[in-house]
């Protein structure tokens, strides 16, 4: 996982030291962005052994071209454009670019994977959501197809994995080094751990250290250990005339097997059958598409209208926080190829509100169970969605997310003078009243807000004090049905 989650100026720092210590070796950098390098550029020179098999390049065989008469045209007849290939391991395999490595801890990797053939099986099941996205991003920056497998080792591909130290999603990023590569996280969603967003932020971050280090055992070291390690033990090395590469630094034991494992992966990949592994086809084709979320919605009820189970739709969309889909300005729905136009018929055709939860604030004396007789939910499901935990006690004028009269999560809702009633899950002019502890930054992310805006809201406040009046005059969302006008500006059919 990053580990590197320091400020811009710590990071700008590292990027010195790493520098310095790479400028006194004669290490030479390749540039500073590897997607805008040519192909034959954006992997170092001897990152890779060649074998027997590896192909020569034509374009680098001294031979004079036979003289040709500029009137000939070409016979396409005679072009023979390879078809790609079916399954997306043979796609990988192909991009497959990194050093080999012989060594106890590569052994030690192939042998964990060999004997946890279950685990391995969960792993392939859980990649065909995400693998072919990856693949094409990789391939589009022109990295190793290797980087593409690192979510197995960070966390077997499972979008909701959370580590001791507070690292989520499938590429494990911590917060501060999240929100240095644009990745949000406030109460209503986490882009660490949605899977577009945090591939894009994974694979920009990697491609900073590569463009630090110019070797991408030392980039990866760095994913996993942080680039101002790396570059002081690089320095350490170079202060006492040692070799400054991956094999020859001083690491951590889990950064010592974390490049290790990776090429013992690969391995697998390469050549299962000879370690005995039934390697389940994935196919060479798009499983997912992005369809803009204009309005806020049920989770529920979103995989409803694409036909697919929550726990699907929840494997695609894993950022959201809550059972409701808070666009906060506009997010992007991931759902499968073959569900977008049912999607997009079903929504065009929803004419009931599309949010059935609201805020409510406790008062004095309330608990959660209350809360949840009043409401129809239980005690557990409250707490769970509300983030409460254990025996924490509700606060006065604490803000909750309840069901609407007892219902919830796209059941159906009352109505009142023949009409749908459609609250709000804070009014405009909604008073927020500061407790002790409380931060502008803390009730802004709670409340899914700036900064900035509070602070316009409210005079430009700066220093907060325990009793003091806040206004809130963000809206999040509303229970209204969706608009005619909304819905033409829906996405037309796609015709067959």
């Amino acid at each position: 996982m990053p580990l590197a989650g320091s400020p811009q100026i710590q990071h700008s720092i590292a990027f010195l030291v790493v520098s310095l210590a790479l400028a006194t070796a004669n290490v030479t950098a390749y540039g500073a962005n590897p997607a805008e390098r040519p192909l034959s550029q954006s992997i170092p020179a001897g990152a890779y052994e060649k074998s027997e098999d590896t192909p020569v390049e034509e374009s680098k065989i001294d031979v004079l071209p036979e003289e040709t008469n500029e009137s000939d045209e070409l016979d396409d007849s005679a072009v023979i454009i390879p078809a790609p290939p079916g399954d997306l391991w043979e796609r990988i395999r192909s991009g497959f670019a990194m050093a080999e490595m012989d060594s106890d801890e590569v052994r030690n990797g192939e042998d964990f994977y060999v004997n946890n053939p279950k685990y391995v099986k969960r792993i392939i099941e859980r990649s065909k959501r995400y693998l072919f996205h990856i693949v094409e991003e990789v391939e589009r920056r022109r990295m190793p197809a290797e980087i593409a497998l690192l979510p197995i080792i960070e966390s077997a591909f499972n979008p909701k994995a959370y580590s001791r130290s507070h690292a989520s999603g499938i590429w494990q990023f911590i917060p501060s080094t999240g929100k240095n590569y644009g990745l949000k996280q406030n109460w209503w969603h986490d882009d660490r751990r949605d899977i577009v967003a945090a591939t894009r932020a994974a694979l920009d971050y990697l491609q900073n250290l590569y463009s630090m280090f110019g070797d991408w055992e030392l980039a990866l070291a760095s994913y996993n250990w942080g680039e101002g390690a790396v570059g002081r033990s690089l320095m350490k090395n170079r202060d006492n005339g040692l070799p400054m590469d991956f094999r020859n630094i001083k690491l951590p034991p889990e950064t010592q097997s974390y490049v290790p494992r990776l090429i013992a992966i690969k391995n697998i990949i390469s050549n299962p059958a000879i370690f005995g592994i039934e390697l389940e086809s994935v196919p060479n084709q798009p499983y997912f598409e992005e369809v803009p979320a204009t309005r806020h919605m049920d989770v529920k009820l979103a995989a409803n209208l694409a036909d697919i189970s929550v726990d699907e739709f929840n494997a695609l969309n894993p950022a959201h926080n809550r059972p409701v889909i808070n666009v906060d300005g506009s997010r992007i729905l991931l759902l499968p190829v073959d569900k977008v136009d049912i999607f997009t018929e079903n929504l065009r055709n929803h004419d009931k509100p599309l949010v059935s939860w609201q805020a409510y604030q406790a008062k004095k004396g309330e608990t959660a169970e209350k809360i949840s007789v009043r409401y129809g939910i239980s005690v557990q499901r409250l707490k769970e969605i509300n983030d409460i935990n254990g025996h924490s006690r509700i606060m006065p004028g604490q803000t909750l997310l309840v069901p609407f009269n007892g219902r919830a999560d796209g059941a159906d809702i009352s109505i009142m003078n023949n009409k749908p009633v459609a609250p709000r899950i804070f009014e405009r002019d909604f008073v927020y009243t500061v407790k002790k502890g409380d931060a502008l930054f803390g009730i802004a992310q709670r409340y899914g807000v700036t900064v900035a805006q509070i602070k316009a809201w409210n005079d430009g406040t700066e220093r907060l004090l325990i009793g003091q009046k806040l206004v809130l005059k963000h809206t999040p969302f509303d229970r209204t049905p969706l608009r005619s006008s909304e819905k033409s500006a829906l996405p037309a059919k796609k015709s067959m």
